[in-house]
C-alpha cells in the first residue's frame, strides 16, 4: 500500500492548535490507514494528544447525529480545546478501563459469549426446560398474580392473571455463585457494651448516626456488655428484621447488624470499596462456594439440561481454548449461523492470547491488559473499514512471547483499510509503526511538544530521549545479594496453580515471571497473606473526581492545612475547597458547569475565585516568610507548586512541614516531582497514576513490598529510576517481590521465579529458580530464551 502524500488531505488527520492539558499548540498530521505509535515519557501529553483530543471529538462528532432524544441519555462531551481538526473517522477506542467490576459481570457475559450459548441450549439443550433466561444466572423464577389492565368492547376492564417467570438464577446464592459467613468477633466487642463503642465495624463511631441508633433502639440495653445479652436481645441485634422508628425526632430504619452490614457492605463488589472497607470485609468474611449450585450460580433445573454430556456450567468453566475445541463438533444445521458466529469468537480469544480464560471469571479479576484485549475481540472478526482503532499501550501484562501475537493482530486491523493509533513504550512494538510521533520533552508543564515525527529509524537517530533508549539494553549482575531468610510456599493451587511448592528468598530483590496467564498473580497474591507486614502496590484503577488530587490522594494535605491554621489562628477546615474555605460561587470546583440540555455542557472559570477555588478571605491568610526565597504563599499558591517546588518550601524556614516534606519526599523517589499539588487526578496518565499509588505507600512500615507490574506506564528512560528505587527498597531491609514482564527488571534481579510452561492448565508450574545469570546461561523456557537474547 504506498504511503498517503502529505498534501492529499483525504489522506491525512490534520490537528493544529492543539491545547488539551498540558498540549502547547501541538500540530500534527497523521497518515491514514496506517499504524501511527505515540511515544514519549509518561505524562508528556499522549493521550491527551490521542484520546483527549483525536479520538474525543471524533465521538462527539459521531454522537451529535443522533436525535435529540438519545443524546439526552448519552453523557456530553464538550469540544477539545483545538483550533482544526480534519479527516477525522469513526474512532473506536480500546483502553485499560476495567470491565465493569459488578459481581454479576463475567467474560462471557461482557463478550455475550453466554448469550450465544444460551440460545444453544434453549434449543438443543436434553431436557429442554424452556427460553434462553431459563439458562441465565441473573434471572430469577419468580411465579405469582397481579391485576392487568386492559380495553375490551370500548370499555377499561380489569382481571387478575398469574405469570411465571423462570429464570436460571440460583435461589440460595441468588446467582452470585457463593455464599458469605460473618467472623462476629471483627463486628463487635462482647466485654464492652454499646455505650463503650462495642461495635467494631467501619462507620459506627461513638458519635454517629449509625451507632446512635442501635444505641438508643430500646431493644438492648446500651449500658449492658454484649456478652451478657438474652438470647432474645443477641437475636434483635444480630437479625431483628427491618422496623422504623424515630432517633432523636428522625425517622430511622432499624435491622439486626448483620443483615445491615450485608445490605451496605457485602452486596458491594470488593474492587470498588475504599481500603479502609475492603480490609474489613477481608477480615469478618468468608466467602465460600454457594452449597446448593456448587458455585456456579445455576439452579437445579439449568444445570439439569445437556448438551453431549455437558451442561452450560461445565462449558463456562473450561478453558476457552478447550471449549473452542469442543465446539468444533457440534453441528446443528438449524443454528448454523449462530454456531460459526460462538467459534469466531471463541478462536479469537485464542488468538489473542487469552485462551487460558474461562467464560465464568469475574470480569473484575481481570488487569488492565487482560480487559484490554478482551474488548479487541469483538472487532478482530468485524467487517468495517476505514476506522481510526486508538489503543493505550496493549502491550501491558503481556510477555514479550505474547507481543508478537499482538503486532500480527495491530497490523492486520491495519491491512483491513483501518488507522490504528497506538499509544506506547515497548521498543518492540513501536518498531512495527509506520509512523512515529514523539512528545516531549519531559512531562507536565516540561512537556506537550512534538519532539520528533516520521519513521522508526529516524526517531532511532534522533536526538530525543526516546530516540536515545529506544536500542537500550541491560547486563545481568555480576554478584547478587544473599537472602536474609526465607518464605516458603507449599501446596499452591489457587487458579491454574498445580500444588506448587517454591521457596522465595527474604530481603532481596525476587521477579517472578511467565506467560501471561501463567499463574503468577496466584502464586504471590493468593500465598502470602496481607496483613501488617506486607505492603502491596496492584493494579487496582485509582478512584476519584475531578476534585481529587495527588494532595488530597496522598493525605498530603492534611499537615499542610493545619500548618496553615496554626500559623493563622484559624480551623484547619478553611484551607479545603471540598470544606468550609470553598469558593461559594463555585462550590470549590473553580470553574461554573452549565447544562445546555442535549448540547455538551460548558465549563467557565467562576468569576468570583477567578479558578482558585477558596474565599477571598481564605486566600488573605500565608504560610511562609516574605523574606525567603520562595515567599509567603496562601492555600491557592502553594496547590500550583509542583512537587519538587513544594519540597523545597516545606523543607526550610517558617514554612517547613516536615510532615508534608516526607510525603513529597517520596512523590519525588516516584518520579513525580512535575507533578502539581492540585493537578486533578482525571488528567493523570496511567503511569503516573501508577507511581502515585506506590508513593503512598513508601512509608509504610511493612517488611515486605509486592509490586505488580511497575513498569506499567513507564517510559524507557525511566525503568533505569525505578529499578534504583527497588534498590533503595530493598537496600532500606525490606524484601520487594515483583510481578514483571519487562526484561531489564528481570536482568537486575537477585533471584528469579518463572511459571509457565504455558498458560492457563498449560502453566501453573515453576519451570525455574535461580539467579538471571543462571536463567541467561540455561535459556530455560520462553522467559530464558527472550532474556538470552534481550541482555548484552
Amino acid at each position: 500500500m504506498p504511503t498517503p502524500h502529505p498534501a492529499d488531505a483525504h489522506d491525512l488527520i490534520r490537528v493544529s492548535g492543539a491545547r488539551v492539558n498540558n498540549l502547547r499548540d501541538v500540530s500534527v498530521e497523521l497518515p491514514k490507514r496506517r499504524l501511527t505509535a505515540f511515544t514519549g515519557v509518561s505524562g508528556s501529553g499522549k493521550s491527551s494528544l490521542v484520546f483527549g483530543t483525536i479520538a474525543a471529538e471524533s465521538q462527539r462528532m459521531i454522537n451529535e447525529t443522533y436525535s435529540a432524544f438519545l443524546q439526552g441519555f448519552m453523557p456530553t462531551q464538550a469540544r477539545p480545546d483545538v483550533d482544526v481538526l480534519d479527516g477525522l473517522t469513526t474512532a473506536i477506542v480500546v483502553d485499560q478501563e476495567r470491565l465493569g467490576a459488578n459481581s454479576r459481570s463475567t467474560v462471557g457475559t461482557v463478550t455475550d459469549v453466554n448469550a450465544m450459548l444460551r440460545i444453544v441450549f434453549s434449543r438443543l439443550g436434553d431436557p429442554q426446560i424452556g427460553s434462553p433466561q431459563a439458562f441465565s444466572f441473573n434471572v430469577a423464577s419468580i411465579s405469582g398474580a397481579g391485576a392487568v389492565t386492559f380495553e375490551k368492547g370500548g370499555k377499561t376492564e380489569k382481571e387478575r392473571r398469574s405469570f411465571s417467570i423462570t429464570g436460571g438464577q440460583c435461589p440460595r446464592c441468588e446467582g452470585m455463585g457463593t455464599v458469605t459467613d460473618l467472623d462476629l468477633t471483627q463486628l463487635y466487642d462482647d466485654e464492652k457494651s454499646l455505650a463503650d463503642g462495642a461495635i467494631t465495624v467501619p462507620g459506627y463511631t461513638a458519635g454517629g448516626w449509625n451507632m446512635r441508633l442501635y444505641r438508643e433502639s430500646g431493644f438492648v440495653d446500651p449500658e449492658k456488655p454484649i456478652r451478657e445479652y438474652t438470647d432474645q436481645e443477641l437475636a434483635d441485634f444480630l437479625h431483628h428484621e427491618p422496623v422504623r422508628m424515630k432517633i432523636a425526632g428522625i425517622n430511622m430504619t432499624y435491622e439486626g447488624l448483620i443483615p445491615r452490614i450485608q445490605k451496605s457492605m457485602l452486596s458491594k463488589d470488593r474492587e470498588a470499596m475504599q481500603p479502609h472497607i475492603r480490609a474489613f470485609v477481608d477480615r469478618a468474611v468468608t466467602f465460600t462456594d454457594c452449597p446448593e449450585c456448587d458455585g456456579t450460580r445455576l439452579n437445579a433445573g439449568a444445570r439439569s439440561s445437556k448438551i453431549r454430556g455437558k451442561n452450560i456450567a461445565d462449558l463456562c468453566s473450561m478453558q476457552i481454548s478447550d471449549l473452542a475445541t469442543w465446539m468444533d463438533d457440534l453441528a446443528e444445521p438449524s443454528l448454523g449461523p449462530l454456531i460459526e458466529a460462538l467459534r469466531a469468537t471463541l478462536a479469537s480469544f485464542v488468538t489473542i492470547g487469552l485462551g487460558y480464560l474461562s467464560l465464568d471469571r469475574p470480569s473484575g479479576t481481570l488487569s488492565g491488559g487482560e480487559a484490554q484485549r478482551v474488548k479487541m475481540i469483538r472487532h478482530l472478526e468485524s467487517s468495517l473499514t476505514d476506522v481510526t482503532y486508538v489503543f493505550d499501550e496493549p502491550s501491558i501484562g503481556l510477555h514479550p512471547h505474547d507481543i508478537d501475537r499482538m503486532n500480527t493482530l495491530l497490523l492486520q486491523l491495519r491491512d483491513k483499510g483501518n488507522t490504528v493509533l497506538v499509544v506506547e513504550h515497548k521498543p518492540e512494538m513501536i518498531a512495527i509503526a509506520d509512523h512515529v510521533v514523539d512528545l516531549g520533552p519531559r512531562a507536565g508543564t516540561a512537556g506537550g511538544e512534538i519532539c520528533f515525527e516520521g519513521t522508526v529509524d529516524g526517531l532511532r537517530g534522533s536526538d530525543t530521549l526516546t530516540g536515545h533508549h529506544l536500542d537500550d539494553r541491560a547486563s545481568v549482575k555480576d554478584a547478587v545479594r544473599t537472602p536474609s531468610g526465607t518464605l516458603e510456599i507449599r501446596g499452591a493451587s489457587m487458579h491454574n496453580l498445580q500444588d506448587v511448592d517454591v521457596d522465595v528468598p527474604l530481603g532481596v530483590l525476587v521477579v517472578v515471571t511467565g506467560v501471561s496467564g501463567s499463574g503468577k498473580s496466584s502464586l504471590i497474591h493468593g500465598s502470602i497473606p496481607s496483613g501488617a507486614d506486607v505492603v502491596s502496590v496492584g493494579q487496582d484503577p485509582i478512584r476519584g473526581s475531578r476534585r481529587s488530587n495527588p494532595a488530597t490522594y496522598t493525605n498530603l494535605l492534611d499537615p499542610i492545612r493545619k500548618a496553615f491554621a496554626k500559623a493563622n489562628g484559624v480551623k484547619p477546615g478553611l484551607f479545603s475547597a471540598n470544606s468550609d474555605g470553598a469558593c461559594p460561587t463555585c462550590n470549590g470546583a473553580g470553574v461554573i458547569y452549565t447544562d445546555l440540555g442535549v448540547m455538551a455542557s460548558v465549563e467557565t472559570v467562576c468569576e468570583e475565585c477567578e479558578g482558585r477555588r477558596f474565599q477571598a478571605s481564605v486566600l488573605e491568610y500565608t504560610l511562609g516568610d516574605d523574606d525567603s526565597a520562595g515567599g509567603a504563599k496562601n492555600i491557592s499558591e502553594v496547590l500550583e507548586l509542583s512537587v519538587a517546588e513544594a519540597s523545597e518550601f516545606f523543607s526550610t524556614g517558617a514554612s517547613r512541614v516536615p510532615a508534608a516534606a516526607k510525603i513529597l519526599g517520596h512523590l519525588s523517589d516516584v518520579g513525580l516531582g512535575y507533578v502539581k499539588l492540585g493537578q486533578p487526578l482525571t488528567t493523570l496518565s496511567g503511569g503516573e497514576r501508577q507511581r502515585l499509588k506506590l508513593a503512598t505507600h513508601m512509608g509504610e512500615k511493612g517488611g515486605t513490598y509486592i509490586l505488580d507490574e511497575p513498569t506499567t506506564g513507564l517510559h524507557l528512560a525511566d525503568v533505569e529510576h525505578l529499578l534504583w528505587l527497588l534498590d533503595r527498597l530493598v537496600d532500606s531491609g525490606k524484601s520487594v517481590i515483583v510481578i514483571e514482564h519487562h526484561q531489564a527488571v528481570m536482568a537486575h534481579a537477585d533471584w528469579i521465579i518463572d511459571l509457565g510452561p504455558g498458560a492457563g492448565h498449560d502453566g501453573g508450574r515453576v519451570v525455574f529458580e535461580g539467579t538471571p545469570a543462571d536463567l541467561v546461561a540455561a535459556r530455560a523456557g520462553l522467559t530464558g530464551e527472550h532474556l538470552a537474547d534481550y541482555v548484552v
